[in-house]
């Protein structure tokens, strides 16, 4: 096989140009952007688009008058299309290029501090000369649609009688795999000047003067991808937020409080923050996702080995 031939074909006849061309599309959400991103005309590249979803036998995008979208067939198959992309690169970079590529991990993950921390210890011992890391902080269904999509190795999640089988239909829809890494009971996270920081059990009841902060989910707003435990609870007072920086500041600002695994990282968020245990018998099973039939990498493996040392806290 000529270089040439490796260079532009990975089957019978589907070729990483048509690939490269679906997802300069998936990303441009416009055919004339996309063609002129990738300086060949419109029509070819639209006779291109059309040719590979006639080979496969599915639609990738629907057009209509304002433009296209990918259909949910094109996102899985877009999802592959940029693994198969991105390893020939690191293929062709190294033993044809002879390039020194770096090697890449990513991981996305619910509010967890813990999930971050562990983060930080595998860049540390990893360093960051020979890989490229990345980390997402972001909604549940952006979690799955990050692993489903081969944007993220891992997702971090959790689980609970309310939630279950929802997700876990999702998860069997996408052909994900969840794995159990700790089980939880239920935490109050609140700053230590809250009023009521200094007991040693809450109940619900003594909570509703104070209000419930609450990670916004955005468009996929269900209370099954809520990430708080007891979110069909009717809260008297509920604010939605975006990130864990502005959820900590609203602890302090107005004595708010959030429902989490109880797991505290001080050395990232410091020593002003406490967790109490809630008085109820809810638990959260805690766990990471993976694509099914997909080997984890060795920086993944070590990923989860540091995940897995929080689970001691989370068995208070």
């Amino acid at each position: 096989m000529y270089r040439g031939d490796f260079r532009e074909r990975i089957g019978n006849a589907m070729t990483l140009i048509q690939l490269r061309y679906v997802i300069a599309v998936a990303n441009a959400k416009s055919m004339n952007e996309a063609a002129r991103e990738l300086f060949i005309s419109q029509p070819s590249l639209s006779t291109a688009i059309k040719e590979l979803e006639e080979e496969i036998g599915i639609e990738l995008f629907r057009r209509t008058n304002r433009g296209i979208s990918v259909t949910p067939e094109g996102e899985e198959f877009i999802g592959y299309a940029r693994q198969v992309v991105e390893q020939y690169e690191l293929l062709d970079a190294k033993y044809i290029a002879k390039e020194q590529v770096k090697k890449k991990f990513s991981v996305s993950a619910q509010h967890y501090t813990f999930a971050v921390s562990a983060f930080v210890e595998l860049v540390k011992q990893f360093g960051m000369d020979e890989y490229e890391f990345a980390i997402h902080e972001t909604k549940t269904y952006q979690v799955i649609e990050d692993v489903k999509n081969f944007k993220s190795e891992i997702g971090i999640l959790y689980l609970n009688d309310f939630n279950r089988k929802v997700l876990e239909k999702m998860f069997h829809e996408f052909n994900l795999e969840f794995h159990p890494l700790m089980e939880c009971s239920i935490y109050v996270y609140m700053w230590k000047g809250h009023p009521l920081a200094g007991k040693g059990e809450i109940r619900l009841e003594e909570l509703e003067a104070f209000p419930c902060l609450s990670f916004e989910q955005g468009t996929y707003n269900s209370f099954y991808f809520a990430e708080e435990v007891l979110s069909t609870y009717e809260y008297k007072r509920l604010i939605k937020a975006d990130d864990r920086a502005t959820v900590l500041n609203l602890m302090r600002g107005l004595n708010g409080f959030t429902l989490c695994s109880g797991i505290i990282c001080e050395e990232l968020n410091g020593t002003d923050y406490c967790a109490i245990k809630l008085r109820s018998d809810e638990r959260m099973t805690i766990g990471y996702l993976i694509r099914k039939g997909v080997n984890i990498s060795s920086l993944g493996q070590r990923y989860l080995e540091e995940v897995a040392k929080y689970q001691d806290k989370a068995l208070r």
